[in-house]
Formats: structure tokens, sequence, C-alpha cells
């Protein structure tokens, strides 16, 4: 077997409205159709035609942060677009470069505590 790439993340929030409008507007995701048979209110995101983000409202996130999860990475890009976005919504954020590997990083937390990695690739 080998792996070919993130099928999707599962994050179980107390903040649906707010963890769909982060993922939309700050990380660039669609939001997409999500199968009436679930049973509970939720959101799947899409990137690229496929839901990579899964989204399961609860009355409180998970207790524990993110538990044994230390963050979910993207390739992404416009860096200048997505800083600029978090800082206007005052949202902190690391910013790092490997200019061995010329990638600029952007490490934030979403409204949930789960910590992304976004990697811009310079061309």
């Amino acid at each position: 077997m080998t792996v070919k790439l993130l099928d999707h993340v599962n994050i179980h929030t107390a903040d649906l409205a707010g963890t769909v409008d982060f993922y939309v507007d700050v990380i660039g995701l669609e939001q997409g159709e999500r199968p009436t048979t679930i049973g509970r209110p939720g959101a799947w995101l899409y990137c690229g035609g496929r839901p990579l983000i899964h989204l399961n409202e609860n009355e409180q996130s998970r207790p524990g942060g993110t538990g044994p999860i230390d963050h979910v990475a993207f390739e992404t890009e416009g860096y200048e677009r997505v800083a600029s976005k978090l800082t206007e919504r005052g949202v902190a954020f690391q910013a790092k470069e490997l200019p061995d590997f010329r990638i600029r990083q952007i490490f934030v937390h979403d409204p949930n505590g789960v910590k992304l990695e976004l990697n811009f690739r310079e061309s």
C-alpha cells in the first residue's frame, strides 16, 4: 500500500459558523455538499473538489486541545493575502522561512485550537 495524499481532517467544534468562516475566508476552502445521513450538524469544506475538512458541531470542542495531533499542513498560495487577512482579523500567527527549501510558512490556530501549518513554496 502507498499513501498518495491526505484524505481529510475531522474537527469537532462548538463554533460551527466561526470555524466555517475561518476556513473559507482565511484559508480559502469552499463549503460544499455533506451527506444528510450523518445525523448531526456540521459542514464539509472542499479544496479542488475534495472534502478536505469535515466539521462536526458539538456543545463544546473535544477536551485536551487537538489531542495527539500536533498540526495539519496545507500547501497554499497567496502568502501576503493570508498574512494580511490574519492581521486584519487580529489572529495571532507565527511566520517562518526555510530558505534551503524555498518555503515561507505561517503557523496559526483555527477557532478550535487546531494548529495549521500553511506552506507557501516559491516558484
